[in-house]
């Protein structure tokens, strides 16, 4: 399933990033790699997802959330 389906209170473990390699290589350089933690704390409008990933909170977007795999 994708990042953007993830249900708010759950965690989830980044399978797979399908996205451009400067995206991806930015998400890795803040922490999000293949195998780590993320809990979606929040769901804002138009898709937006508040998700931690090793202690830090950020916003995601859909057009990214949408193109990452978790388990």
């Amino acid at each position: 399933m994708y990042l953007c389906d993830g249900k708010i209170g759950n965690n989830y473990k980044v399978s797979d990033i399908e996205l451009p390699t400067n995206m991806e290589k930015r998400l890795e350089a803040l922490g999000m790699t293949r195998g780590t933690s993320v809990a979606v704390l929040n769901s804002k409008s138009h898709g937006v997802l508040i998700v931690k990933v090793r202690g830090t909170r950020f916003a995601l977007g859909r057009n990214i959330t949408k193109n990452i795999l978790v388990g």
